[in-house]
């Protein structure tokens, strides 16, 4: 069953203007977050704007929570939940839009620096699928915290201000590469070989001659004098390398944008602006659930395997006076949920790797996964048909152009998302987000009708669900 184009819906120009605004908004916003801790920073900032208390502050004081309330909780700065609380007892179930914040890049390792043949290099760990090669001869920047000894944190930031050095991987030139040439995509480049050059001038004595190691012992002298850091600091840093550079509006009809992150910072936008926009009091607690870790899983402290987001619903119910473990309990069986994350857009180019008939076309509206996993949905939530025949109706009561996908041909490959993890809470799960081309590479394509269409629906899901 196909599809309308999304476009079809907007025909004026004032209509379109809505569309490449938020658009617009939404690509300053990738720009600038390229990592889970600037997209926490961001978030925060922009819900105190919209009036959110942090429900830290709120348990400090003692204040009871109630209907109209809207409060935040933060995770070690890299996940995030936000609630605006309705009029019905928490005991009848949050509208969660779950998103994640994490996106496939570089770390850099605990002992990064080192020197080879007179150039500085940091060496890194890969995060996240990715095609290794792609990663190769591309200006990259260096974005993340490192923590001293004394507790202080620095903060990094280089290679985005045009003013900003960049960084890069270099890659064999083509005519010594007739062995690489002859490599599977996969051995092209490998994890070890994905090596950060920085610098290439190194420190003389004062007798002019060379130091040992000399062009590294530069590089940290520079560090040391602009950041006040030394070697040693990289073992409590957290830097990730990601493309450097401004996300970027595609095509001559400025219909989409190219840029770095769209997975899956694309569906927590319009997620958490959905719930920015809802102005009035709704009957149902909603909430934007912000996450890290699910490009590896969704593990750790602040992924969604963890227990934050059921200890924060424990202490938002603490705050309303209403607590009690059966109750939490019967809250989070009763959630419904929208696990949004991206889909694999079908590309011509690669029609081969696609069933056309269920895949998410570019330009059609917010994308329905019904199952996602691999070999025989393996890993998969797999949404209940009366779910996703509720989701249908909310849709089209709101006149959200939206679409059904499965992720590529049967046995091609797979994937996954945060929905199985709270469907284990026996909660109503689907996938749904904006379709994506080029997922998982540095730079990614998505259409802004797409992401228009999702922040309709997912304001739509919060009132109607």
């Amino acid at each position: 069953m196909e599809r309308k184009n999304a476009w079809s819906k907007y025909t004026s120009e004032k209509d379109k203007k809505k569309v490449f605004k938020f658009g617009e908004e939404y690509r300053q916003f990738i720009s600038e977050c390229k990592t889970e801790r600037e997209c926490v920073e961001f978030f925060i900032a922009a819900a105190e704007k919209a009036g959110y208390k942090n429900l830290e502050d709120v348990i400090k004081s003692g204040k009871k929570l109630k209907a109209g309330d809207k409060v935040y909780a933060a995770n070690k700065g890299k996940e995030l939940a936000v609630f605006n609380i309705g009029t019905e007892s928490l005991e009848s179930g949050l509208n969660i839009l779950g998103a994640h914040i994490d996106s496939p890049r570089m770390d850099l390792k605990q002992n990064p620096v080192y020197e080879d043949t007179d150039l500085a290099l940091l060496d890194t760990h890969y995060y996240g699928g990715i095609k290794k090669y792609q990663w190769v001869t591309i200006p990259l920047a260096l974005h993340g915290v490192l923590v001293k000894k004394s507790g202080e944190v620095v903060t990094v930031n280089v290679g985005e201000d045009p003013a900003d050095p960049v960084f890069g991987i270099s890659d064999l030139l083509i005519h010594l590469a007739a062995d690489q040439m002859d490599k599977k995509g996969a051995k092209v480049v490998e994890g070890e070989d994905l090596n950060v050059i920085i610098g290439s001038i190194p420190a003389f004595d004062k007798k002019g001659e060379k130091e040992k190691e000399a062009v590294k012992k530069n590089v940290l002298k520079l560090l040391k004098d602009k950041y006040d850091i030394e070697e040693e600091d990289f073992i409590s840093a957290e830097i990730e390398v990601v493309p450097a550079g401004p996300a970027r509006d595609f095509g001559f009809d400025r219909s989409m944008i190219l840029g770095y992150g769209h997975d899956d910072r694309v569906c927590a936008y319009p997620s958490f602006m959905a719930l920015l926009n809802c102005k009035e009091t709704l009957t149902k607690t909603a909430c934007a659930l912000l996450v890290d870790k699910e490009e590896i899983g969704s593990v750790g402290a602040t992924g969604m395997q963890s227990r934050f987001f059921e200890n924060t619903v424990a202490e938002l119910y603490n705050c309303m006076g209403d607590y009690s473990e059966i109750k939490l309990r019967r809250a989070l069986t009763n959630c419904k949920v929208l696990s949004s994350d991206v889909s694999a857009a079908l590309d011509p180019t690669y029609a081969s790797a696609f069933e056309k008939n269920n895949s998410a076309y570019l330009g059609r509206g917010l994308v329905f996964n019904k199952y996602t996993g691999a070999r025989g949905k393996s890993g998969s939530n797999d949404a209940s048909a009366e779910y996703v025949g509720e989701v249908r109706a909310i849709m089209d009561k709101d006149n959200v152009f939206w679409q059904t996908a499965e992720l590529g041909k049967v046995d091609q490959g797979g994937g996954g998302t945060i929905a199985y993890i709270m469907g284990n809470y026996n909660m109503q799960v689907i996938d749904s987000g904006v379709a994506v081309l080029s997922m998982h590479a540095p730079c990614e394509i998505i259409s802004k009708v797409d992401l228009y269409e999702a922040l309709l629906g997912y304001e739509a899901f919060i009132k109607y669900a």
